[in-house]
């Protein structure tokens, strides 16, 4: 038996924040970032709907990029002090993964964050508040889907949490807030948006009811993305749409190693002054994975058929393989994203020498590997992957080498 869970509303079309003075409590905490939504007059109007709905307001503001065990905590101690019956998170996908962690822990003080991270082991929500999710971003889809990701800063290692408890009861999809992101935010967020899609329609997981919202967000993002990176508003709408598609998919389907690899190296080489952002490093070893994984038969076709939906060329699946892996590759050029580890700068864009070291990467590279082998997102992988067979693939990623394995 296989299960199908989405938010039971989802409001989505210019304007559509207004529906939050329709949200029936008494007390809601509103989660929210950097500052961004707050400079573009998002927060207020968030705020002026709740209390428009006759809600008590209080603010968690300051989550940061990336967020912590450390932030999780302290957002719910202000949730046990306030005990709001609502938990409103606008913004990117760290504050909204923040808040559904906070969430679990407001209705469960005595929860440790490892055993938050036992993969569809979370206890039954909902005995104190709901949750209402407004992305600003179009990528990580967080606002409907069953998945979260916090880091441990000590231990600098991204850990997904996993369960259809957290699955936000109400999405609210409004393009207006995604106007405001820079491009560099456009292109990280949309390749995160298609390797989800990819990664769902290859899944073990997937089924009748993903394989179309995987495949239609995937020709989405191949029509708006770039037009969406320069600027063009139109497709920024689209884009936000078809990544709520994308997440609609994975969430049900799960995903496999690109999102593993990303989880462990995202933030493991942060002592060198920078991370690896997530939508970069997916964007990264996206082509690298499809040519490990499409060694596998099934996970091949299934790769051919997005060739065929996307119009690459090819008269095998092995031509179409190599196409979409082409086509990937220009899109990371299209975006200004490096092809490979090496050449990943600081500020996440391409140079001749990385902020990663080849001595460091190469230190750290078996405990990496070990890691991302025993990701959450590992066991739905259409092909399955020792420790040694990843080593292999992330030196492929850090030096942009042929996956001949």
């Amino acid at each position: 038996m296989a299960r199908f869970t989405l938010p039971r509303d989802l409001y989505h079309g210019k304007g559509s924040l207004e529906a939050l003075k329709n949200l029936k409590g008494t007390r809601a905490m509103v989660c929210v970032g950097g500052g961004s939504m707050k400079r573009n007059g998002f927060l207020d109007k968030v705020n002026a709907y709740l209390k428009e709905a006759g809600m008590e307001v209080e603010v968690f503001e300051g989550i940061e990029p990336d967020p912590s065990v450390d932030t999780v905590m302290k957002g719910a101690e202000a949730m046990a002090k306030f005990q709001p019956d609502w938990i409103v998170a606008i913004g990117g996908g760290s504050p909204i993964d923040a808040a559904k962690a906070m969430w679990i822990k407001y209705e469960y003080p005595g929860i440790t964050f490892e055993e938050m991270c036992v993969v569809f082991g979370i206890p039954e929500l909902r005995k104190k508040a709901r949750f209402c999710a407004i992305p600003s971003t179009s990528g990580t889809a967080t606002e409907v889907t069953a998945f979260s990701v916090i880091t441990d800063y000590e231990k600098g290692i991204k850990y997904p949490l996993a369960d259809f408890e957290i699955t936000p009861d109400v999405a609210i999809v409004d393009p207006e807030l995604a106007e405001t992101m820079p491009p560099k935010l456009v292109a990280h967020t949309g390749m995160d948006a298609i390797t989800h899609a990819i990664e769902a329609y290859v899944s073990t997981a997937n089924c009748d009811y993903t394989d179309p919202l995987a495949i239609f967000a995937i020709k989405m993002i191949q029509n708006d993305l770039v037009g969406s990176y320069k600027g063009d508003m139109a497709k920024r709408a689209s884009m936000h749409n078809a990544q709520c598609l994308a997440g609609m998919a994975f969430s049900n389907a799960l995903l496999g190693i690109v999102h593993s690899m990303a989880h462990k190296t995202g933030a493991v080489f942060e002592d060198l002054g920078a991370h690896i952002i997530h939508g970069a490093a997916n964007a990264m070893y996206l082509p690298k994975v499809i040519a490990f994984n499409a060694k596998d038969e099934t996970a091949k076709k299934r790769y051919g058929v997005i060739a065929d939906y996307m119009g690459l060329e090819g008269t095998n699946d092995d031509e179409k393989v190599a196409s979409l892996i082409k086509y990937l590759r220009g899109m990371n050029d299209a975006l200004n994203i490096p092809q490979c580890i090496k050449n990943y700068g600081a500020d996440s864009y391409s140079c001749e020498q990385g902020f990663v070291p080849e001595n460091i990467f190469l230190e750290r590279l078996p405990e990496i590997a070990k890691n991302a082998v025993g990701d959450a997102c590992t066991g739905s992988n259409p092909r399955a992957i020792s420790v040694e067979e990843m080593e292999k693939l992330l030196k492929c990623c850090y030096y942009d080498t042929e996956v001949d394995f």
